[in-house]
Order: structure tokens, then sequence, then C-alpha cells
């Protein structure tokens, strides 16, 4: 496994099946800024804010065509077969919800804040250990990180305006004044 952050905006995502966790795999997918679509032989969850389209009918073969991920949430094994086999013959990247050993990815437990971002995985194992993780995580962290990396990302881009590499800049004695900042980034 390598752990990676995918930018997805405006990227075409294909969700099968619209029950409570195909209808929250794309409402992260929405969130990071994918155009998701979703085929579903039935509802069964509230859609999410954002839906490039819903389509209400089972899935058949080449339903795939113009994607570049696609979550399968059926639940129904034979369905998920030839979502997988159709994934495979095309090269797309594919999620097998509750099936670790057929998804090439796996979505983390997160925590944001702002630009940052922190993402926990068992790599399919067991997500509610990744989400126990992420929640403690989050509970030890301090709540302006997302200020902090806005101001580090002013100061980088400043330094790069004036001509000077970014990396040959020690930034630990900068983060940790901002980090002990206790909110106060005005410094």
């Amino acid at each position: 496994m390598v752990p990676l952050a995918f930018k997805l905006t405006h990227r075409p995502v294909l969700v099968i099946g619209a029950g409570r966790i195909g209808v929250g795999k794309a409402r992260i997918l929405i969130e990071a800024g994918a155009k998701v679509t979703m085929i579903a032989d039935r509802l069964c969850a509230e859609l999410p804010d954002g839906l490039e389209s819903i389509e209400l009918r089972r899935y058949c073969a080449g339903d795939l065509r113009g994607y570049s991920l696609v979550i399968s949430a059926t639940g129904d094994p034979r369905v998920n077969d030839l979502v997988v086999d159709e994934a495979r013959h095309r090269g797309i990247w594919i999620n097998v919800v509750d099936d670790p050993l057929r998804s090439d990815f796996f979505f983390t437990a997160v925590h944001r804040s702002g630009d940052v971002i922190v993402s926990i995985s068992t790599q399919g194992a067991s997500p509610a250990l990744a989400q126990e993780i992420r929640a403690r995580i989050r509970e030890s962290l301090p709540r302006n990180l997302g200020d902090i990396a806005q101001r580090l990302k002013t100061e980088r881009r400043r330094a790069q305006a004036s001509g000077a590499s970014t990396e040959d800049i020690d930034w630990k004695p900068r983060i940790r004044e901002l980090l002990a900042s206790d909110g106060d980034i005005n410094c």
C-alpha cells in the first residue's frame, strides 16, 4: 500500500448503489470536488447535494466507460463481480465496499482542518478501528492547524516570490512557534 491523496476536482466518478454506504461515499467524493454519478436500482438513503446525476436502474456492462474511479456499493456479489471485471478490463480504479481483496483503494478515516488532512487506514481490515484512531488523534491536535497551514503557505509563497528555495529553509522552528502560539498566528 502507498497512501496517496488524489485531486478529484471535476473528475468523473461513478458510485453504484444508493444505500447508506454508497450515498456516504458519494458525499465524500462530492466534497472532494468529483463529478459523481450514481446508478442504483432503488434509493435507500437521502441523496447528497451536488450529485451530477442519478440513474435509477440496474448496472449494465459498459456503464464504467468514461469514469476515472468507481465505487461498487451494491451489496450484491453478482453485480460486484460484473463491476470488478469491467473495471479491471478498462483499467479503472475500483473500491468494492466491504471487499478489500478486490479493491484497488480504500477510503480512509479523515480529519480535516483547513488544508491539513490527517488520514488513517487499516487497508480495509477494520474501518471502525480507523475511525477510533482518527477520533483519538483529532482530540490531541491543536484546533488551529488550518490557520497555521495558511500562514505557512503565505510565508512559502513570499519566499518563492523573492527567489528563495523553500527547500533550503528549516521550517521546524517556525512551525513550532506557530503551534505554540495557541491560536494567535499574527506573529
